[in-house]
């Protein structure tokens, strides 16, 4: 099983990001998939779910009309865009799936800073 995260790196203050979480070794379809974020020093917190058939979906408060989550089922991908970026955003972004099981990936550094 493996969760591989890409596209972070570093972007001015307003910028943009997509991240993207490629998976493998389970079923993807069937799995809930989120997007989580940890800053140094700070809880890892909850950024935004989508549900296994990309019906439903949630945002944290503090990137809500930011940050948008989307998944590709065939492509076995879930995806988040972010834009107007902040200082505050910068953190280890953290893919994670839940079904019957649950798995996490290794994490993509996103820092925001002038």
């Amino acid at each position: 099983v493996q969760l591989v995260e890409s596209g972070g790196g570093l972007v001015q203050p307003g910028g943009s990001l997509r991240l993207s979480c490629a998976a493998s070794g389970f079923t993807f379809s069937s799995y809930h998939m989120s997007w989580f974020r940890q800053a140094p020093g700070r809880e890892r917190e909850l950024v935004a779910p989508i549900t296994n058939a990309g019906g439903g979906t949630n945002y944290a408060d503090s990137v809500k009309g930011r940050f948008t989550i989307s998944r590709d089922n065939a492509k076995k991908t879930v995806y988040l865009q972010m834009n107007s970026l902040k200082p505050e955003d910068t953190a280890v972004y953290y893919c994670y799936a839940r079904g019957l099981r649950e798995y996490w990936g290794q994490g993509t550094q996103v820092t925001v800073s002038s």
